[in-house]
C-alpha cells in the first residue's frame, strides 16, 4: 500500500474551491463523500477541521456498525450531533480539529488520542475516551471490547474573538514598527487560540502553547483536509431554553443529570459508571414513550415512584397547564441535552461576530488550502438564530473569497438556487 503522501500527490483537484452550504450539518457528508469517491479526496487519513459550538461526535447509540459501509443508509441514520463518528469508523477522518467559541466547553480541551471501533457485544460504534462527554451518553468501552479498532487524534481548541484575545496586546502589537503587517497578525491570532494551561486565564493568552503552527504541522504533512463550519460557532442559541419554563428546564436538569465519575477510576469503575448510565437514559426514554401514549394520573405516578423520578408529576403538570397535547418525544430530546452540562446559548452581538470572523480569517490565513469547504446554517432549528444566519453566512463566503479567490459555491438549503 502506497503511502499518504504517494496517495495524495495523485487526487485531483478542483479548478476552484468547492463550498457547500447546508441546512442541517449532517448534510454535508454525502458532499463529503462525493469528494473521496472522485478521488479528491483521499479514502483515508484525512484531517477535518470543524469550526462549531457543538462537537457533534456522539454516535447513533443503536446503529449497527457495519451501517457505515451502506451510505445510503448511514445518510438516513444520521442527525445533527452524531454525524462525523461514523466517518471516522469508516476509515475515512483519522484526526479532527474541534475549534470552538469561549462559551462552548463540552469537552476539555487539548490532545485526545482514543479509539473508536466496534463493540463486540452489541455490534454497534463505540470508544475508549473517558472524556464525560462520551461517558455520559453511555459510549465507552474497554479497548478489549472493540473490534476494527480505528484511532483517531482529537484536539479541542478555544478560538476567542480576535479583540478580546488582543487587548492586552494592542499596544505592543501597534507599536511594533518594522514589523510587517501579516506578522503582527500572525502573531496576535496565535493569542486567539487557547490549550487547558491557559483556558482559565485571560492574561495567558500570549503564553498559549497551541497556535496556528501547531495546527501547520500536522497539515502540512500532505493530508487533504476538509474545512468544515457551522455558523452556530459566531452565535448559537439553545432552542429548549425557548421551548420550556426555566421550572421545567431545571426539572429535566434533575432528571437527565449525569454524576460525573472520579478522576483514576479502574476500567471496572468506569464500565459500572456507564452501566448505570445506559440504564437511567433508557429508563428515561421508557417513561416518555409510556406518555406519549397517555400521560393520565395513573400513568405520571407509576414512573413518578421510582428513585429520583419525583419531580415527574410537577413536570407533566406544567406542560398540560401551557400544552393541549405535550411532545414527550421532544421533551425527552431535551433531557439528554441537560447531561453534565447546559448545551451553549450565547447569542452574540454584531462586534462579537465581526471579531470572531476576524480570528477565523488569521487563523486560516496561515493554514494550507483545503480540498473542499462544507457549511452548516443550523438556523431551522434555532440553534444559529434565524435573524442572524444570513449576514453571518455573507461574511463567512467574504473570508474564504478574501483567502481563496473565486469559490463554487453549491447553496443546497435552498432548492431553488443554482450553483454561483
Amino acid at each position: 500500500m502506497s503511502d499518504s503522501a504517494g496517495e495524495c500527490a495523485r487526487l485531483r483537484r478542483y479548478s476552484e474551491l468547492p463550498v457547500w452550504v447546508v441546512e442541517d450539518h449532517q448534510e454535508v457528508l454525502p458532499f463529503i463523500y462525493r469528494a473521496i469517491g472522485s478521488k479528491h479526496l483521499p479514502d483515508s487519513n484525512i484531517s477535518f477541521v470543524h469550526f462549531d459550538s457543538h462537537p457533534d461526535l456522539l454516535i447513533p447509540v443503536n446503529m449497527p456498525a457495519d451501517t457505515v459501509f451502506d451510505k445510503e443508509t448511514l445518510f438516513g441514520e444520521l442527525s445533527i450531533e452524531n454525524w462525523i463518528m461514523p466517518a471516522v469508523y469508516a476509515g475515512h477522518f483519522s484526526r479532527v480539529i474541534w475549534l470552538h467559541p469561549t462559551w462552548a466547553q463540552q469537552i476539555r480541551e487539548g490532545k485526545h488520542h482514543f479509539l473508536v471501533g466496534k463493540d463486540t457485544s452489541t455490534t454497534t460504534i463505540r470508544v475508549t475516551s473517558t472524556d464525560h462527554y462520551f461517558l455520559s451518553d453511555g459510549l465507552y468501552v474497554t479497548e478489549d471490547q472493540l473490534e476494527n479498532q480505528k484511532p483517531l487524534q482529537l484536539d479541542v481548541i478555544t478560538v476567542k474573538p480576535y479583540k478580546l484575545c488582543n487587548h492586552q496586546e494592542e499596544n505592543d502589537a501597534v507599536s511594533s514598527e518594522g514589523l510587517e503587517e501579516d506578522a503582527v497578525a500572525q502573531r496576535r491570532v496565535q493569542t486567539c487560540l487557547e490549550p487547558s494551561s491557559s483556558r482559565s486565564s485571560e492574561s495567558q493568552g500570549c503564553q498559549t502553547a497551541v497556535s496556528t503552527g501547531e495546527i501547520l504541522g500536522v497539515l502540512k504533512k500532505g493530508d487533504a483536509f476538509v474545512l468544515d463550519i457551522d455558523l452556530d460557532f459566531f452565535s448559537v442559541k439553545n432552542p429548549f431554553k425557548e421551548m420550556f419554563t426555566q421550572e421545567e428546564y431545571t426539572i429535566l436538569q434533575e432528571l437527565y443529570q449525569f454524576k460525573k465519575p472520579g478522576t483514576n477510576l479502574t476500567e471496572e469503575e468506569l464500565v459500572d459508571c456507564v452501566d448505570t448510565r445506559i440504564h437511567q437514559l433508557e429508563d428515561l426514554e421508557a417513561t416518555f414513550a409510556d406518555l406519549c401514549d397517555g400521560d393520565d394520573e395513573e400513568t405520571v405516578q407509576k414512573w413518578a415512584s421510582n428513585p429520583g423520578m419525583e419531580s415527574l408529576v410537577p413536570l407533566v403538570q406544567s406542560l398540560k397547564n401551557r400544552m393541549d397535547v405535550p411532545d414527550y418525544e421532544m421533551v425527552h430530546q431535551a433531557g439528554l441535552t441537560c447531561d453534565y452540562s447546559e448545551l451553549p446559548h450565547h447569542i452574540s452581538t454584531e462586534q462579537e461576530i465581526e471579531y470572531l470572523v476576524q480570528s477565523v480569517y488569521y487563523l486560516l490565513k496561515n493554514l494550507p488550502k483545503p480540498t473542499l469547504v462544507t457549511i452548516a446554517r443550523s438556523s431551522l432549528d434555532d440553534y444559529c438564530p434565524s435573524e442572524q444566519v444570513d449576514a453571518i453566512q455573507e461574511k463567512v463566503l467574504d473570508v474564504l473569497r478574501a483567502l481563496y479567490g473565486t469559490l463554487d459555491v453549491h447553496l443546497v438549503y435552498s432548492a431553488e438556487s443554482s450553483p454561483s
